[in-house]
């Protein structure tokens, strides 16, 4: 799975032009997908758990449910999630994750 950098559009491994802008396709950005897929899993992995863990106390889980789907879609989605919703994520959700997901750049979302 491979994005362009300039409109986000998912392209084909094999292309060296994006069908949707136009734009020149670097081949640095396949690698770049794939570690970035990883790091998103693992950001993932540690929200569902901290959903699990936290999941006997009821009131906290009406809030981490919620910030789990947003961020599942946001990543999926490959859109930019605020800084501000990324220190809530590591202090109210997974401080593993909230700290993963402060050290990913905005222009990682795109690549």
């Amino acid at each position: 799975m491979k994005y362009c950098s300039h409109c986000g559009k998912e392209i084909a491994d094999e292309a060296v032009i994006c069908p949707g802008c136009g734009c020149e396709v670097s081949s640095k950005q396949t690698s770049s997908a794939q570690d970035h897929s990883v790091l998103f899993t693992v950001i993932k992995v540690f929200m569902v758990i901290a959903c699990i863990a936290m999941g006997w106390t009821l009131i906290p889980l009406a809030w981490l449910i919620p910030m789990t789907i947003s961020v599942f879609r946001r990543l999926d989605a490959r859109q930019p999630i605020g800084v501000g919703f990324k220190v809530c994520v590591l202090l109210f959700c997974s401080l593993i994750a909230g700290i993963m997901l402060l050290c990913v750049d905005t222009e990682t979302y795109r690549k």
